[in-house]
């Protein structure tokens, strides 16, 4: 991995969506509302397939070295200038979040997990690392010749399934999805998603935002399909495609495990046909007893998000109803005794993520349940806004830094995988990615 000597520019905006450096001021970073200065070996080249954002009502902070402070950067040349940053691509882990300053009255940001951004030797940087070397969702996979003809022919195969008319007109048409463009390319991770409704308000759901002023980035699963609409395609897909897996729980729907009943019906009529490819859910782990359910019927693996160990941050970002963070541990408990591939959704909020009590908290959860595979995804939420919701506990966290972090729980759990995509059988016997 290509690294600077030393830190970047610090990068800004100018309002209309053109981004230029400020010389002789690095960028800067922050952890959750602490100013931090990242060392040069934390930048890497912002990643093909990322993007990058102005941040209205924010501005800019950069850091000057020959007075060694961090400076907030109002104006450039005598124009108002906003703070920038990046949107790292799949398969990555940011390591901090941007300089700024929120000004009074600014608008929330959208949903996306917001980075900081350098300029550096004709190219930009951000602070970041590569935390899973599959190549599933890398830009480079999708040629859009291809995945247009992929597109119309699955819907020549399947004419009257409503679900996969779903799969290609919304989530590879509209949203770009890697897992659903996989499917019609008839490779690797497909989706299959169940249910439009969903038993926590989690306060970055990407799919449904009520009441507030930010909006969802996509829109949610509107009916419950079939048994037959969802063998018709998976059944398929487990039978023929490269390291096949089908997975019930995506961005587009709520709590899969509302649709427990049929998720269990699909599963065994599945495996009645066909013992290749990994069965997976993407879950809350809100019901154990469905949990069990699903194992017996042939379930392989289960990835339960979570954003904190300690209940009274869960609580705080996923909003439960009728369930209690109880029910999640009972949930991984029964995922262990079936003996199921267990992942971990860490949601990483750079600055409390890697604090020390919520470190404990984590190794604990992990060394009770032996998980097999932290996922560390990155929080897509407006991180001044996630700051409101923390309270006070965004001022006083001590943290080790996210390097630190994976160090800490790889020495407590010796077998956990890091990674970010979910992993087929094939590759669960793999050892861990080295820490880098």
């Amino acid at each position: 991995m290509t690294r600077p000597d030393k830190p970047p520019l610090a990068v800004v905006s100018d309002g209309r969506g053109r981004v230029f450096e400020i010389p002789r001021m690095e960028a800067a970073a922050m952890l959750l509302d602490r100013p931090a200065r990242p060392a040069a070996s934390e930048w890497i080249p912002l990643p093909e397939g990322s993007c990058m954002f102005e941040l209205p009502g924010r501005r800019p902070m950069g850091y000057d070295p020959v007075r060694r402070r961090f400076e907030f950067i109002p104006d450039f040349r005598g124009k108002p200038v906003l703070a920038a940053a990046a949107f790292i691509a799949p398969g990555y882990l940011r390591l901090y979040l941007p300089g700024r300053l929120k000004e009074p009255h600014a608008p929330r940001l959208p949903l996306f997990a917001y980075a900081p951004v350098g300029w550096k030797d004709g190219r930009f940087w951000t602070t970041g690392l590569r935390v899973d070397q599959d190549v599933r969702h890398d830009p480079a996979q999708f040629d859009p010749d291809s995945l247009r003809l992929a597109s119309d022919r699955a819907l020549r195969r399947f004419p009257d399934n409503r679900l996969v008319r779903h799969l290609v007109r919304n989530c590879v048409r509209q949203y770009a999805c890697p897992n659903a463009q996989n499917f019609v390319l008839g490779r690797w991770e497909c989706p299959v998603p169940v249910s439009p409704a969903c038993n926590s308000a989690c306060a970055g759901c990407i799919s449904e935002q009520k009441g507030a002023d930010v909006r969802s980035s996509q829109d949610r699963l509107g009916f419950t399909p079939t048994v037959r609409e969802i063998l018709e395609y998976a059944v398929p897909h487990l039978e023929n495609a490269d390291r096949p897996m089908i997975s019930f729980g995506q961005g587009c729907e709520g709590e899969p495990l509302l649709k427990s009943g049929l998720i269990e019906k699909a599963v065994r009529s599945a495996r009645r046909e066909t013992d290749r490819g990994t069965i997976h859910v993407n879950t809350n782990g809100s019901d154990p007893k469905a949990v069990e359910r699903l194992l017996q019927a042939g379930l392989d693996s289960i990835r339960v998000s979570l954003f904190s160990a300690r209940p009274e941050f869960y609580d705080a970002y996923h909003r439960p109803n009728n369930y209690a963070f109880g029910d999640v541990t009972e949930s991984l408990g029964r995922a262990r005794a079936a003996g199921a591939w267990i992942s971990l959704n860490c949601l990483v909020l750079p600055g409390f993520t890697d604090g020390p009590e919520e470190t404990e908290a984590l190794i604990a959860l992990i060394q009770k349940y032996r998980v097999d595979m932290i996922q560390t995804r990155n929080l897509n939420m407006d991180p001044d806004w996630m700051l409101e919701i923390l309270g006070g506990h965004g001022k006083t966290l001590k943290t080790a830094g996210l390097r630190k972090w994976m160090a800490a729980i790889r020495k407590a759990a010796p077998w956990i995988r890091f990674g970010y995509f979910n992993p087929p059988k094939e590759d669960w016997g793999r050892e861990g990615d080295p820490l880098v």
